[in-house]
C-alpha cells in the first residue's frame, strides 16, 4: 500500500498531523466557556441562567448547523467549510468580548457562534480522514483527531484562566478570537471535493435524499442518534458547571481551570486507546461499556466528599472517557453506510448530541437558580449514563444490504 493519499498526494502521515492541528484549535475556546460564567454574570448582573441560556443555544445551534456543514463538505468539500466556519467563529468571539446586553450576548456567545463552531468542528475532519485514509488507518485516525480536539482543551483551559485573571475577560476573548485565524492558513491541506474517492468501498453513488432515507429507516443508526444524546448531556454539563460548582463548594476557582484542563489532558489518551480499540473489539460494546463506566464515575463523585484530590481523580477518569465515545460512533457509521454521506450523516447523529447538550447546560442552570444546588442534574447524568448502555447494546455492526450487495460482486 502506498504511503500517499492518491486524493491529496501527501503522504497519510501528513494528513493526520495536519488534521489533528486543525481539530486542536477550534474545540479550544468553545472548551473554555465555563470559565466566563462568574466574571461576566458579576460584571453585568446576570443569573446563571442567561449565562447558561446562551451556551445552550450554542449547543444547540452548532447541533443543528452541523448536518448542514456536513452536506456541503459532502458536496464541496472540507476546505471551504472550514474557511467559513472558521471566520463566523472569530466574529462570534469578538463580538461577545464587546457585549453587556444579555440578547446580544445570546446571539453572539449562542447563534453565532454555533454556526462557527459547526463549520469548524473536529468532526469534518474525522470525516474527511475517511475519505483520504486507508480502512485500516482510519480508526487509529480518529482516535488522534478525537484526542487533537482535547489537547486544545487540555491548552486553553490554563491559558484562558490566565488570561482572565490578568488581562479581564473581555480581552481574554479577543485573544482568544485571533486564535481562530490560523484555521484557515491550514484549511487548504483538505482542499477538493470528495466524489473523486467515492468508489474507493465500492459503493454505488447514492443522492442525498436515498441517504438520509436509508440511515433514518434503519434501527441501529437509529439507536446511535439516541445514544449519542447522552454524550452530549454529559460533556456540555461538566464544561459549563463544573467550574462554578467547584467554587460553590468552597474550593478555589484555578481548580475548576485544572479540572478542564485534567478533563482534556486525559481524554487524549482515552480517544487515543478507543482509535486503537476500534480495530479490536466490537464498536457497540465499546460504546456500552464507556456510558455505563460514565455513570459510576459521577455516581462516586457525589457520594465521596467533594475535595482537590476528589475533583482532580474524578477529572481523569471522565477524562478517558469523554470523547472517546466519537472513534467508534463515527466508526459504526462509516461500517454501515460507507464514506460517501459520512459527514452528514454523522452530522445529524451530533444533532441529537448538541439536544443533549443544550437541555444539560441550560437545566444545568435552571434548576441551580431554582434550587441553590447541582443535585438533581448530577443525578439525572447518572440514569442517562445507564440509559445510554443499554441503548447501543442492541446495534448491529454490519453494512447496509446496499454495500453487502456491491461487496458481493
Amino acid at each position: 500500500m502506498s504511503a500517499f493519499s492518491p486524493k491529496s498526494r501527501l503522504p497519510y502521515g501528513l494528513i493526520i498531523f495536519f488534521g489533528c492541528v486543525l481539530a486542536t484549535i477550534p474545540f479550544g475556546p468553545r472548551a473554555t466557556m465555563g470559565f466566563f460564567l462568574t466574571p461576566i454574570t458579576v460584571e453585568n448582573g446576570w443569573n446563571r441562567e442567561i449565562f447558561s441560556l446562551a451556551i445552550a443555544l450554542q449547543n444547540l445551534v452548532w447541533g443543528i448547523a452541523q448536518p448542514f456543514a456536513g452536506m456541503i463538505a459532502d458536496r464541496f468539500g472540507t476546505a471551504r467549510v472550514l474557511v467559513s466556519g472558521a471566520l463566523i467563529y472569530f466574529v462570534a468571539l469578538y463580538w461577545m468580548s464587546t457585549v453587556t446586553d444579555p440578547t446580544v450576548f445570546t446571539l453572539s456567545a449562542g447563534l453565532l457562534m454555533g454556526v462557527g463552531i459547526a463549520g469548524c468542528a473536529f468532526f469534518l475532519i474525522l470525516a474527511a480522514f475517511t475519505r483520504l485514509l486507508p480502512p485500516s488507518l482510519r480508526s487509529v485516525a480518529f482516535g488522534l483527531g478525537t484526542a487533537a480536539g482535547s489537547l486544545g482543551q487540555f491548552l486553553y483551559s490554563p491559558i484562558s484562566q490566565y488570561l482572565i485573571a490578568d488581562y479581564g475577560w473581555r480581552t481574554a476573548l479577543i485573544i482568544l478570537a485571533a486564535s481562530v485565524l490560523i484555521v484557515p492558513l491550514l484549511a487548504p491541506i483538505f482542499r477538493g471535493k470528495p466524489e473523486s474517492v467515492t468508489s474507493a468501498d465500492g459503493a454505488k453513488d447514492q443522492s442525498l435524499i436515498e441517504a438520509m432515507t436509508e440511515a433514518f429507516t434503519h434501527r441501529s443508526y437509529i439507536l446511535l442518534v439516541f445514544g449519542f444524546f447522552v454524550c452530549g448531556w454529559h460533556v456540555a454539563f461538566i464544561t459549563t458547571h463544573l467550574p462554578p460548582f467547584i467554587s460553590d463548594m468552597g474550593i478555589d476557582a484555578k481548580w475548576g481551570g485544572w479540572a478542564i484542563a485534567l478533563i482534556g489532558l486525559f481524554n487524549m489518551a482515552g480517544s487515543f486507546v478507543a482509535g486503537i480499540m476500534g480495530n479490536k473489539m466490537a464498536l457497540r460494546t465499546m460504546l456500552s461499556f464507556i456510558y455505563l463506566a460514565r455513570a459510576v464515575i459521577i455516581a462516586i463523585f457525589l457520594m465521596v466528599p467533594i475535595s482537590v484530590a476528589s475533583i482532580l481523580v474524578f477529572s481523569a477518569a471522565m477524562g478517558l472517557l469523554w470523547l472517546s465515545t466519537v472513534p467508534p460512533t463515527q466508526g459504526l457509521i462509516t461500517k454501515m453506510f460507507g464514506t460517501r454521506y459520512v459527514a452528514t450523516l454523522f452530522g445529524f447523529v451530533f444533532l441529537s448530541h448538541q439536544i443533549g447538550a443544550f437541555l444539560g447546560v441550560w437545566l444545568g442552570g435552571i434548576l441551580y437558580d431554582q434550587t441553590g444546588s447541582y443535585d438533581i442534574i448530577w443525578w439525572l447524568s447518572i440514569a442517562l449514563g445507564i440509559f445510554a448502555a443499554l441503548v447501543h447494546w442492541p446495534i448491529k455492526e454490519e453494512p447496509v444490504e446496499r454495500l453487502q450487495a456491491q461487496h458481493a460482486r
